[in-house]
């Protein structure tokens, strides 16, 4: 799944990042709407607000539907039929949407037949690996290559900051019973993990199969060893109570049932090309768009400090690349410094930098997927040399 991102460019910076070419072939850089109620962050979950990609003509009926705009959203999609007048009285949870029940589940529906297809965008995302001692944070990211290091010039033509990851997304508005103004949300398609991160998953699978085997079925043998169940009847599990064996599966244990749960990730959208033809809507019909949602390898990660937990904790440590086994503190090393250096300085509203001091970047999008690298390839372009200027509730 996807609970906590990074977003950290400013407004203006994250515009030029997601520079485009229309139908046309122009060379375009989305529109903000409401662009002053971004905020930056780098620890950003569920119910707080984050940018989006859509393509303009879901509010502009005569406008182009391959021109993209910017949206500030809040994550957790609230259906536009939701009746209720407070969208947080909604009994179960919008963040994250599986792909494979996404044209089944009433609260996706809907809105994704109608087209309202958008992108999520993020620094990257973070997941948890579970263990004896506790959880370990991962950040997961694009490929980035060595110019996302560079601050760039004023004049340039290339963006050449953080490649930022592509999500696909479904969003909804919803208008309030009694009148008033109409809320944007989005929700983030899930897809099987990546073989590159889904042992982060399995790890937490372990875990919990260690500690509910503990606990043995008082209606049956124990039942490793039995044909798996489905996913759907393994999901059922995770409510159950533990030491029994589920009534619709006499023989198979609850430990088995959870260690068989698919591990989840975003639906990635690498490249512009996927990426327009996930927003086109108009041009590009749903039962051809859903093709695009499919777990990738082009990503990268790396363990970070535990500082990232608590959502409240907002600052550039929240990326830190940490040392396994080492402390859990971020250390003050030469390499980190530069890294957080680079980080405090992507910040667009920091007061050190005036807007004319922004180098006038174009896209990120009109390009290649980047190539497949190691996570110590990544570090190693990330950090730099030494020295150098930095540059729940139930689901849905």
């Amino acid at each position: 799944m996807c609970g906590r991102t990074a977003c950290s460019l400013g407004a203006d910076n994250l515009r030029r990042a997601c520079a485009y070419r229309d139908r046309r072939g122009r060379r375009r850089q989305p529109e903000w709407i409401q662009a002053e109620r971004y905020r930056p962050s780098y620890n950003k979950g569920p119910q707080s607000s984050g940018p989006v990609l859509l393509s303009r003509r879901h509010l502009q009926q005569d406008a182009d539907s391959s021109e993209r705009v910017l949206m500030d959203m809040r994550w957790g999609l609230v259906p536009s039929w939701f009746k209720k007048d407070d969208p947080s009285k909604m009994q179960f949870n919008t963040s994250n949407c599986r792909s494979d029940t996404m044209l089944k589940k009433s609260s996706y529906k809907g809105a994704l037949l109608k087209g309202k297809r958008c992108v999520v965008l993020a620094d990257g995302f973070y997941e948890w690996q579970q263990h004896t001692g506790g959880k370990q944070p991962y950040f997961i990211y694009f490929p980035q290559t060595k110019d996302a290091m560079a601050e760039g010039k004023e004049g340039d033509e290339e963006w050449k900051g953080w490649r930022l990851l592509t999500m696909a997304g479904i969003f909804d508005c919803w208008e309030p019973p009694a009148g008033g103004e109409m809320l944007y949300t989005y929700t983030i398609i899930t897809v099987d993990a990546s073989k590159d991160v889904s042992f982060i998953h399995h790890s937490k699978a372990a875990t919990w199969v260690k500690r509910m085997h503990a606990l043995p079925c008082r209606r049956a043998p124990c039942c490793f060893g039995f044909p798996p169940v489905s996913p759907q009847a393994a999901s059922s599990l995770l409510a159950y109570k533990p030491g029994f064996c589920h009534p619709a599966l006499p023989y198979r244990c609850w430990a088995l049932a959870l260690s068989l749960l698919s591990p989840r990730m975003p639906a990635i959208l690498d490249g512009d090309e996927a990426i327009r033809k996930w927003l086109d809507f108009a041009e590009v019909p749903t039962q051809e768009a859903v093709k695009l949602i499919q777990p990738t390898e082009n990503i990268v990660f790396h363990p970070v400090s535990t500082f990232v937990n608590s959502v409240r904790n907002n600052t550039p440590e929240c990326l830190a690349p940490i040392e396994l086994g080492a402390k859990k503190e971020v250390k003050a090393t030469p390499s980190s410094k530069v890294m957080l250096g680079w980080l405090k300085n992507s910040q667009e509203g920091s007061p050190q930098k005036k807007e004319n001091d922004l180098p006038r970047w174009t896209s990120q999008f009109i390009h290649s997927p980047s190539p497949k690298k190691t996570s110590a390839d990544i570090l190693q372009q990330w950090l730099g040399k030494e020295g150098e200027p930095a540059t729940k509730k139930r689901k849905a």
